[in-house]
């Protein structure tokens, strides 16, 4: 499956792309836009594991496509980007959309923002090419690999096809370091309060991770990306940890008995680290356990760095506690009335008030604690870059009963992009999604201002039959903008929008669509129907647009600095 779109330069993949499909094969999923594109990619890499795949024609096609690209690299998430340019014999001629070295480089302009970088300039090249782009991209990091193939070069084909076998290439050897895992063996052994944090790059291992925390008594904090891995209801859990995160979580750490603070697949950037906490976090009570040797770059601090494959590591610490399945029950049935465990949640909110809200129009609060109550428990939740980010990462908790350490899905249950912070990210990524995981309904929370940069990718919903849930927050306004501006004494301007009806113009493009203004009309709606249904639903709530939402963090960053 590539995540496209088509023109000239690229027609003989097209081509190529048309056979395949005609034979049951690879085809093309047409985005309305490059990055678009890229963002269904990503979306779909991050619930499966797979080679995310998209491709564009040269010049506006490959530079459109470069803000979703950089936000893949900055996440870590594994691409292939293939991107055309004009016949070799056209460069430096002027030639339409030229993307050559001399023209509008795009080569040099993916340079900063991919693994692996290149331009086939001929035929014979690109068998090796391609597997070193994929190998770049299933790599440590992981990340986008660009190729750049001119059009003559493209329609050739290749004149000696080798015969690459990929399966092995990829497979590559679960190392680590032995020395370190024994002395974080030793570390959690002596801990008499441990705490662990969780990131995104954990998800392989967090089956053992999860047991380890049961076993060991540990309370459980997570980062922005790494919420989706557990669940809000674990009995441990105590929040989330930097950008719009619980003061719960943060008192965690700064409790004096806490001795040791272990942080698993963790990038500690602006939002994971807290603004680069030194009094809770980036101190010598850390210990970091890291696949990715670029992250352990963040904590020089720390007391011990353990390096090698997060899964394999906490296998062999698991094997080391006398760790087991049977374990895992008796100690979760120990912490509960019994083993079907109850959805308490075991930290509190900033602000309970408007959580429990019935006002109208309805509070952002209140709409992250009904969305869970309304959609099946093994709904995929995608929260786009802003306000939607934050009353997401802060009030949004699925109703998630995975304690053990079994785990179907990669991303868990909750996902956001947050280190690049694209804007429309979720609504791309929501498709992608919805493309890797036909069965389970998806849903996208996105604002206004990034609907009207990517809403039109609603479209390509309604064509492909997903039956993804897109659910507007509505308040005429770039809404981190205005508060944001508001926090800190700026001048109030340039973060107003025209109010637009998105129902209405959800109808007009083919989707069904609802207003919501209320709790009440938000529960009235038939969510088993819709989520049955054979395509995209688009709900346009309006929400009160005078609810600050947790962006403290983001916005004493921008007074500091």
């Amino acid at each position: 499956m590539y995540l496209a779109f088509p023109g000239g330069a690229i027609e003989p993949l097209y081509n190529a792309l048309a056979r395949s499909e005609r034979r049951g094969g690879v085809r093309a999923v047409v985005a309305r836009h490059e990055t678009g594109a890229a963002f269904m990619a990503d979306g779909y890499a991050r619930n499966t594991g797979k080679l995310g795949v998209c491709c564009s024609t040269t010049g506006p096609g490959a530079t459109n496509m470069i803000t979703g690209v950089a936000s893949a690299y900055e996440n870590n998430v594994p691409m292939l980007v293939i991107t055309a340019q004009t016949a070799i014999s056209t460069f430096g001629k002027g030639a339409i959309q030229d993307s050559s070295c001399t023209g509008i480089n795009t080569v040099g302009l993916y340079q900063h923002c991919t693994r692996y970088n290149t331009l086939i300039s001929h035929a014979a090249q690109f068998e090796h090419k391609l597997a070193t782009a994929i190998m770049s991209a299933m790599g440590s990091p992981a990340g986008p690999a660009h190729i750049s193939v001119p059009r003559d070069v493209m329609a050739k084909g290749s004149p000696n096809p080798a015969k690459y076998q990929l399966d092995k290439l990829l497979d590559r050897p679960a190392l680590l370091d032995s020395d370190a895992v024994d002395q974080l063996y030793q570390e959690l052994s002596n801990a008499q309060k441990p705490v662990f944090i969780i990131g995104d790059e954990a998800c392989d291992a967090i089956g053992s991770i999860l047991s380890l925390v049961v076993a060991t008594g540990a309370e459980l904090i997570v980062t922005p990306q790494g919420k989706g891995l557990v669940s809000p209801y674990h009995p441990q859990f105590k929040g989330v940890f930097g950008f719009a995160g619980h003061s719960a979580a943060r008192e965690v750490l700064l409790d004096s008995s806490v001795d040791l603070v272990v942080a698993i697949g963790a990038r500690f950037g602006e939002f994971s680290s807290n603004a680069w906490d030194t009094e809770t976090l980036l101190n010598g009570k850390l210990v970091h356990v890291e696949s990715t040797e670029a992250n352990l770059t963040r904590t020089p601090m720390a007391r011990l760095h353990v390096r090698g494959c997060i899964g394999t590591v906490f296998d062999r610490i698991i094997e080391k506690f006398g760790i087991d399945d049977a374990h895992y029950i008796r100690a979760v049935k120990a912490k509960n009335d019994d083993s079907e465990v109850g959805f308490e949640r075991h930290f509190k909110f900033d602000d309970e008030k408007g959580y429990l809200s019935d006002a109208t129009p309805i509070k952002p609060q209140r709409l992250m604690r009904d969305l869970p109550k309304l959609f099946p428990g093994h709904t995929r939740f995608l929260v786009d870059t802003g306000n939607s980010l934050a009353w997401g990462t802060h009030y949004l908790h699925p109703f998630d009963r995975r304690f053990s350490g079994k785990r179907e899905q990669r991303g868990g249950l909750f996902s956001a992009s947050v280190d690049f912070a694209s804007m429309g990210w979720a609504i791309g990524s929501a498709i992608g999604t919805a493309l890797a995981c036909r069965t389970t309904p998806v849903v996208c929370i996105t604002g206004d201002g990034s609907w009207l940069m990517s809403g039109q990718e609603l479209t390509v919903a309604i064509e492909e039959k997903l039956s993804v849930v897109f659910v507007i927050l509505n308040d005429s306004a770039y809404g981190m903008v205005k508060h944001g501006q508001t926090l800190t004494g700026a001048e109030p301007t340039a973060s107003q929008l025209a109010k637009v009806d998105f129902c209405a113009v959800a109808k007009a493009m083919g989707a069904e669509a609802f207003i919501v203004n209320s709790p009440a009309e938000l529960n009235a709606l038939d969510i088993k129907s819709i989520c049955k249904k054979v395509g995209p639903t688009l709900l346009d709530v309006r929400i009160d647009a005078n609810e600050k939402p947790p962006i403290g963090l983001r916005t004493n960053v921008l007074q500091s600095g």
